[in-house]
């Protein structure tokens, strides 16, 4: 071969080689371009869980768990969370328990923390709770006005349960709170929670410049209710179109939300058709966090 012939070989593969680095490289800073345009992906879901007792009366947490897993999501937040409350839940710890099957971090925030009935037994608590696939950062349980239930006359009254887990997920803060609002017909309650709540969201908001936020919970109200209507100054609603949630064999209202703040954006939510597990349905939605 040639000496020219040669030289024109090698020139041609370099040239080859060349070009395919470069389109490596330009695939590569298109496909994070596109990750930063898109957002960070993350899937929510709330789930009133009954203490883990179905919509048949029979509790069952191999059954719940089972439920859980199959909403695929990274950050769960859960009502109605029995912690060695009593007979009715076997004495369990239910939200150490279906974060264990799930192989979930869990934090957990009671609304009653009561004595326990023997000397030497774990507290009685009940309250709500976030599962996450994330490192939880930071807890808090906040309060915000409740009627209690353990009350023989009982009034207005600041009281824990509206939790709240900081995570950071691919390098965005994300502030997720999980709430249980009052069940009375009566709004007057729920009026005054949600007025907490916005302004305890808000402050936590400014305490963590750029941090994105989702309200998850059993608001006890229908989307188009008068007490919930502050809430949708801020937050959106995730799943607007969906199905209802209560009661979970045949809904006939939602009650329960996903919620979600400035800088998150939803692309899909449902309510799948889980009509046993427990006597709501849970909501799921998959969003995407913007820097």
């Amino acid at each position: 071969m040639s000496v020219r012939a040669r030289t024109f070989i090698q020139l041609s593969v370099t040239g080859a080689l060349l070009s395919l680095a470069l389109a490596t490289t330009s695939s590569a800073s298109a496909s994070a371009s596109d990750t930063r345009g898109h957002g960070v992906p993350l899937r929510i879901a709330t789930y009133n869980i009954h203490a883990g007792t179905g919509s048949d009366g029979v509790f069952d947490l191999d059954r719940q768990a089972a439920a859980l897993r199959a909403l695929d999501a990274d950050v769960i937040g859960l009502q109605e969370v029995d912690v060695h409350w009593g007979a009715r839940s076997q004495g369990l710890d239910v939200a150490g328990e279906l974060a264990r099957r799930l192989g979930m971090r869990v934090s957990f925030a009671p609304i009653y923390s009561l004595d326990p009935v023997e000397a030497g037994s774990p507290r009685r608590e009940y309250g709500v709770a976030v599962l996450s696939r994330f490192p939880i950062r930071s807890e808090t349980n906040h309060e915000i006005t409740r009627l209690s239930t353990q009350d023989e006359n009982p009034v207005p009254a600041p009281a824990p349960g509206f939790g709240e887990v900081t995570l950071k997920v691919r390098g965005v803060p994300v502030q997720v709170f999980v709430t249980h609002l009052d069940y009375r017909s009566d709004p007057a309650v729920r009026v005054a929670q949600v007025a907490d709540t916005r302004r305890i969201m808000a402050r936590e908001r400014a305490d963590l410049p750029g941090a994105r936020q989702v309200l998850l919970g059993d608001f006890n109200a229908e989307p188009a209710a008068p007490e919930l209507r502050p809430l949708w100054a801020g937050l959106r609603d995730a799943g607007t179109g969906t199905g209802g949630t209560y009661p979970a064999p045949a809904p006939v209202k939602r009650i329960d939300y996903v919620a979600v703040g400035k800088g998150v954006r939803v692309h899909d939510a449902s309510v799948p058709e889980e009509a046993v597990a427990s006597d709501h349905r849970p909501v799921v939605a998959d969003v995407s966090l913007h820097r």
